[in-house]
């Protein structure tokens, strides 16, 4: 039993409410940038959420293991011996050091470097040298990893939250999942890594990120005129199917979004995945709304920092780093049912355009670094941004599941910052007992 106990004033907490007017699409900047508000996303936004971990086909045998982060906190992702995907907190619990620093591979303990405390995959304590010297209380089973209470997957995509209250992964993600389909389940045997993860830091908050991803196709057009010029087969600008698009937007009541234009003809812009790809097939499977839409294009975040682009087979997940910078690791998802040379000109294609050096990706990375540069100024921190784009055309539309609006709107983005703000007023499950 634990004498130890934290004084409240250690996390101090703010009321946020007049910080987002969601209904008014009103935003107040110091939610970029005020550290203390910051601590409090972490405590009440990271720890309580589903978060993206890894993808299972990272995972082929017991052992395997992927280090990654839940909000700032470290975690190992391993098979064990029974196949169970699991996590753990990646921090000795003698002196806190991380006992893998290794960004992947396949291990049968992982040894703190600094004291020698081992622990075997399932996160059990299975060596401590001069244990003699510990008293007769000390029990090597009190003092394994600190295991995330719950880790789950949907259709590949491994979640964890360290809330153990905390409702099912498919229960948080909601109707987000028909979105979610469109990309992941396109002929029943799923997706898979490939490439490996693509790491890069940008000055920015995290939620410039998530949010643009989950609402914003209105910056497309100005933000990303130069690489459109330089896909357009003559050259000379963007092709006009690309700049007057109509389309719808998703926003869920937890938070996700996801914008998708309305193809008259779909098609993958990786040519030799658009050649390749069983449209009627996919018209039986998914139905035609799915296909028609979410499934070649558009973008999309899960609540509250894993986005999406399904043109590119893109997926990211926007760790937090602070109030003004990010950590951005991406993947490049292909349907395991390719052509090995179908799977190679999707990872190319990602990667010239949503890659760390892609034309798309570096245009987003100014936007936002932009946008943080300055956000520290004593009268641009008290100016509000607007978010009032589509403010009042959201409706059910009878085609696409939820709430949805109009393609240029900020729908999901009141949508995602109501949800941030309710998380954000609301006392998580490590706090009612303080």
């Amino acid at each position: 039993m634990s004498n130890l106990r934290r004084p409240a004033e250690l996390s101090p907490t703010l009321d946020v409410s007049g910080l987002v007017d969601a209904d008014g699409g009103l935003l107040d900047r110091a939610i970029f940038t005020d550290q203390t508000i910051y601590q409090q996303e972490l405590r009440r936004v990271f720890a309580p959420s589903w978060l993206f971990l890894a993808h299972t086909s990272q995972f082929t045998k017991p052992g395997d293991f992927f280090t990654t982060y839940l909000g700032e906190d470290p975690v190992i992702v391993a098979m064990d011996k029974t196949r169970r995907i699991r996590a753990y907190l990646n921090s000795c619990r003698h002196r806190g050091a991380r006992v893998c620093r290794a960004d992947f591979g396949t291990a049968k303990a992982f040894t703190c470097t600094y004291h020698g405390w081992a622990y075997d995959v399932a996160g059990t304590l299975i060596s401590v040298p001069n244990q003699a010297g510990y008293p007769e209380s000390f029990d090597t089973g009190d003092w394994g990893l600190v295991e995330v209470p719950q880790v789950d997957s949907y259709n590949g995509l491994i979640f964890g939250t360290w809330n153990p209250q905390a409702p099912s992964l498919r229960e948080a993600l909601g109707e987000m999942t028909w979105y979610m389909d469109a990309m992941l389940d396109h002929d029943g045997q799923g997706t898979e890594a490939v490439g490996g993860v693509h790491k890069w830091v940008l000055e920015g908050n995290w939620k410039l990120a998530a949010e643009q991803f989950a609402t914003d196709w209105y910056h497309v057009n100005m933000s990303h005129a130069s690489a459109l010029m330089a896909l357009s087969p003559t050259g000379k600008g963007p092709r006009e199917e690309i700049v007057h698009r109509s389309g719808r937007q998703y926003a869920d009541p937890n938070g996700h979004g996801a914008g998708f234009p309305v193809h008259p003809k779909n098609r993958f812009d990786a040519q030799p995945v658009h050649q390749w790809f069983d449209y009627a097939a996919a018209r039986e499977r998914l139905g035609e709304a799915q296909v028609e839409g979410p499934l070649t294009n558009g973008h999309a975040t899960v609540f509250p920092n894993f986005s999406y682009l399904p043109v590119n087979g893109s997926i990211r997940i926007w760790h937090p780093k602070g109030p003004d910078r990010m950590e951005v690791w991406a993947w490049t998802l292909v349907d395991r049912s390719m052509p090995d040379e179908v799977k190679e000109a999707q990872r190319l294609y990602n990667l010239r355009t949503f890659g760390p050096s892609g034309i798309f990706e570096q245009d987003d990375g100014e936007n936002w670094s932009e946008v943080q540069a300055i956000s520290r100024g004593f009268v641009t921190n008290r100016t509000p941004l607007n978010y009032q784009m589509g403010l009042g055309s959201e409706r059910d539309d009878g085609r696409y599941p939820g709430t949805t609006s109009e393609l240029y709107s900020d729908a999901a983005g009141r949508a995602f910052y109501r949800r941030w703000q309710s998380l954000m007023n609301t006392s998580a499950w490590h706090e009612e007992n303080t």
